[in-house]
């Protein structure tokens, strides 16, 4: 099933639930996407950008790739694609000028900005509320456009949080050496992304960020504050969460599924993190 929504300004809005397994696109614009359920696999060359209900990704104007799902749980989508006159109205009154900014493509941003993003609170419920609204014919189109304000607002935090505030931590000189090193640690985190239901081992992060192991160790850990483990650990723990309170799989099964070769220690994890067991966990929120 899909819903599509076109507005007089050309921002459109793409709501989907399909078990359609692969397929390939090219953005028009400068796109945002999300999932309400499920997950989804954006490959984009060797990149694979793997997409969960507690994370968004950005895409720019004329990237190609090909969509993919689990194979277990058919997909809920939103897609939003942001007419370029829209963009440089908000650069304007967000940034004060009309180019600069996260949403001008000569800025430093924009080899930056395509890449995995956690999906926070606010921008979790403008992004709700905007799903509730867009299949009402009678909502109108200023109230839609004010939560793709709000929502590109919010995008523009996160993204500064991310990425802008990540590069600063980097202890290099040179401005374009931050940005090449953070490119790279973007592949890092997007590798651990992608494959932390496998066994993942150090030395394939840092061969497929192109960075030596040391050079990982040490650059990840000032962008991060926590090693490749700790934040491939940190990984699992959220993807086990969701499925916890989203599916009936038992523990030693989701055990399996995110990554984890012991019971025994998952659960102990996941109590340090959450401070409630796996079981306790999956009744309150059931």
């Amino acid at each position: 099933m899909e819903y599509m929504r076109v507005l007089k300004n050309r921002n459109k809005i793409i709501s989907t639930t399909s078990d359609l397994r692969s397929y390939s696109e090219t953005t028009a614009n400068f796109s945002i996407r999300f999932v309400f359920s499920g997950n989804e696999t954006c490959a984009i060359g060797r990149r694979q950008l793997s997409l969960h209900t507690d994370s968004f990704i950005m895409m720019n104007k004329g990237t190609q790739f090909t969509s993919s799902s689990d194979l277990r749980l058919p997909v809920n989508m939103l897609s939003i694609e942001f007419d370029e006159d829209f963009l440089n109205e908000f650069n304007v009154k967000f940034f004060g000028k009309k180019k600069g900014g996260l949403f001008d493509t000569e800025h430093v941003a924009y080899q930056l900005r395509e890449t995995i993003y956690p999906l926070k609170a606010d921008l979790k419920l403008n992004i709700g509320r905007l799903k509730d609204l867009i299949e009402d014919e009678n909502t109108s189109e200023d109230l839609i456009n004010e939560l793709l304000h709000h929502c590109l607002q919010n995008c523009c935090r996160i993204y500064n949080e991310e990425i802008s505030l990540k590069a600063k931590k980097l202890n290099f000189l040179n401005v374009n050496t931050r940005i090449e090193i953070l490119r790279r640690l973007n592949l890092a985190k997007e590798y651990l992304y992608a494959n932390y239901d496998k066994n993942v081992s150090l030395e394939g992060v840092a061969n497929y960020a192109c960075l030596s192991v040391n050079h990982l160790l040490r650059t990840f850990k000032l962008a991060y504050n926590q090693s490749p483990h700790q934040y491939l650990i940190q990984i699992r723990l959220q993807r086990a969460q969701l499925l916890l309170a989203k599916t009936e799989y038992p523990v030693y099964e989701i055990v399996n599924m995110v990554g984890f070769k012991c019971t025994s220690s998952f659960i102990r994890l996941f109590r340090n993190r959450y401070q409630t067991t796996p079981l306790k966990y999956r009744n309150v929120a059931a």
